[in-house]
Order: C-alpha cells, then sequence, then structure tokens
C-alpha cells in the first residue's frame, strides 16, 4: 500500500483525514502562494483554476522527499462577486473582511490534486456556495471576542464547525469540502489506489 503525504499545514485537513480513519504523513510545502494567485490573475484564470494550481505546487514542493508516495496537495480560495479573499493578517482585517462578507454570498472553492513521483493522478475541485446573514456592529464584537485569534486560521474567518455556524443564512454544498478538503471523492480515489479498503 502507497503512503499518503498530505501537503498542508492545515490542521483542519489533518483533522478531516484522521476522523475520516485515513492514516496520513504531514509534510507542509513551503510555496509563496502570492506569486502562484498573481500570476493566475495576469493569466485571466478563475478561482478553481489557480486554487489547483496551488494544490498541485504544494504537492510537488514535498514530492522530491517521499519517493513512491502519494502526495496530497490541497487548496482552498474564497471568491465572492468575483474578488478573491485570502487569509487576514490581523484581527482588524478580518473584521473588515466578514463586513464586506456579510449580507452575501461566496463561494469557498475546495481542490486536492494526488501526485505520486512528479507525475499527477487524480484532481477534485468543490464549490460549495455560502450566503451569509447580515452581520451586525454588536454580533461582530461577541463573535470577534469569543473566536480570538481563530479567526486568522481561515480564508473565510470562520470556523463552519464550531461558532462560524452562527454567521450563515444558507449553506450548499459538501460540508468536508468548506472544511478544506474534497474528502468523498478522495476517499473514491484511495480506494481505487488500495490506501483504503474497498
Amino acid at each position: 500500500m502507497s503512503r499518503l503525504v498530505l501537503a498542508s499545514a492545515s490542521t483542519s485537513r489533518a483533522a478531516v483525514l484522521k476522523a475520516a480513519g485515513i492514516d496520513v504523513t504531514i509534510d507542509a510545502a513551503g510555496i509563496d502562494e502570492n506569486i502562484i494567485k498573481t500570476e493566475s490573475q495576469t493569466a485571466g484564470r478563475d478561482a478553481a483554476a489557480c486554487a489547483l494550481l496551488l494544490a498541485e505546487a504544494k504537492g510537488r514542493a514535498v514530492t522530491p522527499r517521499h519517493p513512491g508516495a502519494l502526495i496530497l496537495g490541497a487548496d482552498q480560495m474564497l471568491e465572492c462577486a468575483g474578488v478573491w479573499f485570502d487569509k487576514p493578517i490581523d484581527r482588524a482585517a478580518a473584521r473588515a473582511q466578514l463586513i464586506t462578507l456579510s449580507g452575501k454570498q461566496h463561494e469557498l472553492i475546495s481542490t486536492a490534486v494526488i501526485l505520486r513521483d512528479g507525475k499527477v493522478l487524480w484532481r477534485a475541485v468543490e464549490r460549495p456556495r455560502l450566503t451569509m446573514r447580515s452581520l451586525s456592529p454588536e454580533f461582530l464584537d461577541d463573535y470577534m471576542n469569543a473566536v480570538g485569534d481563530r479567526v486568522l486560521r481561515s480564508v473565510g474567518c470562520y470556523e463552519l464547525e464550531s461558532l462560524g455556524a452562527q454567521l450563515f443564512d444558507r449553506v450548499e454544498g459538501d460540508y468536508f469540502s468548506i472544511l478544506g478538503l474534497p474528502l468523498l471523492p478522495l476517499m473514491a480515489f484511495l480506494r481505487g489506489e488500495g490506501v483504503l479498503s474497498a
């Protein structure tokens, strides 16, 4: 059976894989995401194409350290009204981002790529849509105080599996993809590779 290596520092992705019973080695990729995002925007790529490039770049970065292993690269991008959002750099930026998303629908594009020895074997893209309710200043104060610096961990400034659920009126799409990984298609691929029992 091939080993599975997650080329990501995301604690959420690691937790999703572990909870699903998937044994994985963590080897975070150190890539400059801004270069790929800038090049993608210059080339006119959409957010999904950019997220796939980011996932693949992460996988390629760690591939030389794990010959013969299955390398899982993953990325997630948030797009609202044509604007791409990044993880906030501080709490003030997180608050400003939540104000921008308040009362609007956004896509949380989740991608995954599997490579072995530099060859791409599998790709997946999921595009959940989330509609954020209109957030009052009082609610934002309470939310920011409750979540603290955890608000900086995700591109959307929320963890849907906890207090972030209070931000939304409607969620459409795969739950695991919202957490950062298209898990069900990934498990189908891993079963085909003999990593998981069929």
